[in-house]
């Protein structure tokens, strides 16, 4: 049910040096030593495409005739640093997801970038983008980012994802306009803010953070999918400009009633499992759903009485699921 990107592990405690580099482990110091690139690739001038993941390439290097190339995968290899690309100007989609990357760099020349992903690198800073303004996608999760800057040029972004980082806040977003996509689960977030202006917004995934409240979503009249869970919200409400909304993930948090979504005619799927919904009068509000497809309520107070599924089928008669099981 959750976003496939988000994990919650947000009570880890912090090291002090945790953010510096990290000893090698003796599985790590047994590994074969990185291969260059030279080793792996068939240089092709005409290429437009390629792909070396997985590869244990340490360097990236060699790649000079490649000047039609538009789309470079370098996923889950050994590369500790961005360079020697300046000459890759058509280049459209770069992806560096999982190496050993710590600095954004070396990305001015490419500048009909329209897709870079450098997820589950050792990122500390969002930098080194201020020529990449065609981009309109990133993804940056599972790095150390620690806050939400220099990305307010890129006016052609539509999805930005900034999960499992070190964020404490949701900021420097105002002039995001075109943005449809905003990934910020797994981070330290204590409060939904700063949103107002991205009124295109389709989807708002903030899961696994510490956010008490649902809030400041009403100028997000477009938004289609919303993922709350795992925060620590109590109540189910502020819903009343989201009218489009088709998705809504509240698992995992202390709502104990069901309340305040009967205008949402739209929404086909409400996850509302591991929460405190013990009354049975508050389901039947659902009968106001009528698109209502999906409903998750196991481990709820609910969920324990033995008719469980009858009764929520009696109170919503057209859902076709119920927890992880379909209806007959």
């Amino acid at each position: 049910m959750s976003d496939p990107s988000e994990q919650n592990a947000e009570n880890r405690p912090e090291s002090p040096d945790e953010a510096e580099d990290e000893p090698a482990t003796p599985q790590q110091q047994n590994e074969e030593p990185p291969v260059r690139m030279e080793d792996v690739i068939t240089i092709d001038p005409e290429a437009t495409d390629v792909d070396l993941n997985h590869g244990r390439i340490g360097k990236i290097e060699n790649l000079e005739p490649l000047v039609k190339l538009e789309r470079l995968y370098l996923r889950w290899n050994l590369i500790k640093k961005i360079e020697n690309l300046d000459h890759l100007t058509e280049l459209q989609e770069l992806e560096l997801y999982d190496n050993q990357i710590t600095v954004l760099e070396n990305l001015d020349n490419l500048v009909n970038l329209e897709m870079l992903d450098i997820s589950f690198n050792r990122l500390h800073k969002i930098q080194g983008l201020d020529q990449l303004t065609k981009l309109r996608k990133i993804f940056l999760c599972s790095n150390k980012i620690s806050t939400i800057e220099n990305v307010g040029h890129l006016s052609n972004l539509t999805m930005l994802e900034l999960g499992d980082n070190k964020l404490r806040k949701i900021e420097n977003l105002d002039s995001l306009t075109n943005l449809t996509h905003l990934y910020l689960g797994k981070n330290k977030i204590t409060k939904i803010e700063n949103l107002d202006k991205l009124v295109k917004l389709e989807c708002l995934s903030v899961q696994c953070n510490r956010i008490l409240k649902i809030e400041n979503l009403d100028k997000l009249i477009n938004l289609t999918e919303l993922y709350v869970s795992e925060n620590g919200i109590e109540k189910l409400e502020n819903l009343e400009h989201n009218v489009q909304l088709e998705t809504l993930d509240l698992a995992k948090n202390r709502v104990k009633v069901i309340e305040n979504i009967a205008h949402l005619e739209s929404l086909e799927d409400l996850w509302m499992n591991d929460n405190q919904v013990a009354d049975w009068g508050c389901v039947s509000v659902l009968a106001a759903n009528k698109k209502l497809g999906t409903v998750y309520l196991e481990r709820n107070p609910i969920a324990s009485e033995p008719t469980y599924r009858n009764k929520l089928k009696l109170a919503v008669p057209w859902l076709t699921k119920i927890d992880a099981t379909l209806c007959r």
